[in-house]
């Protein structure tokens, strides 16, 4: 029997942590198990998995091993341990695929397409020179872009604030026409007060979906904003199982769900999202602004899932100040794009090839990302 041996942990810039797992025979198995901003956190929590619940198991009872490490410890969900498990629940499909010598996609009951479509972020944290920015990525050849709403925004804010808003949605639509898509998150930043105002003022001008219009926390209000607003919601990138996603599919309210293959406890749990969502009409949109394992990770379930609609990537993100996903890959040709979609890698397991030697060098710089701390003029903290 082909057991677990041994694990690696490898911290790299911009604000990744990669998983490195191989097996008594030799193969080797890539995750990709990060909270941004809490990598040593969940770090620890990955150690504690392999260590209690992995070395010396045959890595190919993935099932069996999700269970025993998602139950096993009475305590459950939550941004850390689910990352923890997605990073190993990963690891454990590349091995898997590997050894079958076949992509993950054909191990999940092969493809539903041959191509993902991908969108790229503009206009950084706080959304600014959009017009330009969506230009240059349509000229690319991309067609669909996705931008921050708002900057940080009071409880109730003025009519400026809004307005600022729509020009900048307006501004993008002006510049690339109706034949590109333009998604607009909202990021939590905006309480239920505003959410609704703005998306109902930004509706003449089409967006793909509002995105998070409100703090998962809050998706309670969902159904009172979608009365003001015909365009697609989505949200779920702060929800890590399918326990809770529940709610929002019986709300009725929510188009699009973005479950995080690096949060949501990876391939196996984000698979059996994706079909409780195809149940509800729902579309899968995964959110994905991390490294390369997590976005080959993306690829596989959206190759699988019959709903999936968009994905995700971080090419040019304003948070990879220095360093993007396919400096890691030995070939960064896999996920080429071309009239804005991406082929399906057809490699085994991820269906990438990371670059260790990069790896290890990369993980001897000093890795400390940490989100800013947004405040109001006032001085208490805003949402960021």
């Amino acid at each position: 029997m082909t057991t677990i041996t041994d694990y690696e942990l490898f911290e790299v810039p911009p604000r990744w942590l990669f998983l490195k797992v191989e097996t008594s025979d030799g193969t080797v198995g890539w995750g990709e198990p990060v909270v941004e901003g809490r990598s040593k956190t969940v770090e620890t929590a990955v150690e504690e998995l392999m260590d209690n619940y992995l070395l010396g198991e045959d890595p190919a009872d993935i099932a069996d091993h999700w269970q025993a490490m998602y139950r096993g410890g009475f305590y459950r969900g939550g941004p850390v341990l689910m990352s923890a498990i997605a990073g190993i629940d990963q690891a454990l499909w590349d091995i898997k695929g590997k050894h079958f010598g076949a992509p993950v996609y054909e191990l999940l009951g092969g493809k539903a397409r041959d191509r993902v479509r991908v969108y790229q972020w503009i206009g950084g944290d706080r959304p600014a020179d959009v017009g330009d920015a969506a230009q240059d990525r349509v000229d690319e050849g991309l067609t669909a872009l996705k931008m921050n709403a708002t900057p940080e925004l009071r409880r109730v804010d003025n009519p400026a604030a809004v307005e600022a808003a729509v020009d900048r949605v307006r501004t993008v639509r002006e510049r690339v026409g109706d034949e590109v898509d333009i998604g607009l998150d909202f990021h939590g930043r905006v309480a239920k007060s505003m959410a609704k105002r703005i998306a109902e003022a930004v509706e003449p001008y089409e967006p793909m979906f509002v995105e998070e219009p409100v703090l998962p926390e809050n998706n309670d209000a969902l159904p009172h904003i979608a009365q003001h607003t015909t365009t697609p919601i989505a949200t779920g990138e702060r929800m890590y199982s399918r326990w809770d996603f529940k709610e929002v599919f019986e709300q009725g309210v929510v188009d699009v769900i973005q479950p995080d293959l690096s949060h949501a406890g990876g391939i196996t749990e984000v698979s059996k999202i994706a079909a409780m969502a195809e149940a509800y009409d729902v579309a899968l949109a995964p959110h994905c602004p991390l490294g390369p394992i997590a976005l080959a990770s993306c690829f596989q379930v959206d190759a699988n899932a019959p709903n999936a609609l968009i994905q995700e990537q971080s090419l040019g993100i304003h948070y990879n100040e220095g360093t993007d996903e396919l400096a890691y890959l030995e070939d960064p040709g896999v996920f080429d794009y071309e009239d804005g979609a991406v082929a399906v890698p057809d490699g085994p397991g991820l269906g990438i090839e990371i670059d260790e030697d990069y790896v290890r060098e990369a993980a001897e710089e000093d890795v400390n990302w940490h989100n800013p701390v947004w405040r109001h003029d006032d001085g208490g903290v805003a949402e960021w």
